[in-house]
């Protein structure tokens, strides 16, 4: 199913058209690659969506069990690796809002529904994915 249409607009950047829902994405090539750092560069967009999915699919299970999850915040981080240039890790630290407290089932439950999310089992097992979850801090 087509998804998508991207078109090169110049200086490095791209325009991406969701096909259903008419939303845009811009994006950039990286700062440490030649770009300004106006918008997402592609890897940007992987390791976010990687956390969006995470996020996704953990609101799919809270929804299901009545579990609050409005607040929770991803915070993601890419590392570069070079020979060849790639991402060699994506780093996501999940905080959970400090005015609930999660029990242990529901604990695991959310990490189960995170760590299995569609994204992460389609990225290449060479790619370290580093998920922390901070629960009531």
């Amino acid at each position: 199913m087509e998804v998508s249409i991207v078109t090169y607009i110049g200086d490095l950047q791209s325009r991406s058209v969701h096909l259903k829902s008419g939303e845009i994405i811009l994006t950039e090539a990286p700062v440490d690659n030649e770009g300004k750092g106006m918008a997402f560069s592609p890897t940007d967009l992987m390791a976010t969506s990687l956390a969006q999915c995470m996020m996704t699919i953990m609101g799919i299970i809270s929804k299901r069990h009545s579990i609050q999850l409005e607040g929770t915040c991803a915070h993601v981080t890419k590392v570069m690796g070079t020979e060849p240039r790639r991402v060699v890790e994506i780093i996501i630290d999940f905080r959970f809002p400090d005015t609930i407290v999660y029990s242990n089932k529901e604990q695991a439950l959310l990490k189960q529904a995170a760590l299995n999310c569609p994204v992460s089992k389609s990225l290449h097992p060479d790619l370290k994915q580093t998920v922390n979850f901070y629960f009531n801090l």
